[in-house]
């Protein structure tokens, strides 16, 4: 009975916690959340990663906030603190979706679940490997609904560390090259050369599900 109550509770809290993010989303200034970042000197990397944690378990968008750690702590360790949060908080998404809110998550995920499972049933870690790297499916949702299926947390949290490195190294680049030109730190070549880098990632991230493609069809010949 008791388990019940705090599973309920767990449920009511996580509920509200993401209502309200979705009714505040639009105050929320990641302009002021890098100021104060950078203020903090050390703690930065610490408070960013439980920033991430936060964000990915409550359905805060975290393209703005993979952004603002590449222009903070530079790509690669700004790709690096994305990914230990990204990770972290996506587990954490698993843990409760698996042992307090499955009936909850079901009625969310809808038939897409169907499909998650039996992606899950025919090809394990792969599966998650690659709707992690194709965004099939909305990112915070699908921590969710991935706590559904029969793949284990280790496998899941390791596959998705891995497979989340190509987009999360883009998005981090792309804010350390933006940084570096609006404060002026490097000059016109430098600036078209950092874009043109960004670029490339990014089209590779994009270009990544055809790549997949064409190795499933070598195999299957």
């Amino acid at each position: 009975m008791k388990s019940k109550i705090i599973k309920l509770l767990i449920l009511a809290l996580l509920i509200t916690a993401i209502t309200c993010v979705f009714i505040f989303r639009e105050h929320i200034n990641f302009e002021e959340l890098q100021t104060w970042l950078k203020s903090l000197g050390y703690w930065a990397p610490v408070i960013f990663i439980c920033i991430y944690i936060v964000s990915t378990v409550f359905f805060i968008p975290g393209s703005l906030i993979t952004l603002a750690g590449g222009a903070l702590f530079g790509p690669i360790f700004g790709t690096l603190f994305t990914l230990i949060g990204a990770t972290i908080g996506a587990s954490i998404a698993f843990i409760i979706s698996r042992f307090v809110a499955r009936d909850w998550i079901e009625k969310k995920s809808g038939d897409r679940l169907n499909q998650l499972q039996a992606g899950v049933d025919k090809e394990g870690w792969r599966f998650i490997a690659f709707v992690r790297l194709v965004p099939v499916f909305p990112f915070s949702l699908l921590n969710y609904a991935l706590g559904l299926t029969r793949i284990r947390l280790s496998v899941y949290a390791i596959t998705s560390f891995i497979c989340m490195a190509p987009g999360s190294l883009a998005y981090n680049y792309l804010g350390h090259a933006t940084a570096q030109s609006l404060n002026g730190q490097s000059d016109l070549p430098q600036t078209i050369s950092r874009i043109f880098i960004a670029i490339g990632l990014l089209a590779f991230v994009i270009y990544i599900p055809r790549i997949i493609k064409k190795f499933k069809k070598a195999e299957q010949a």
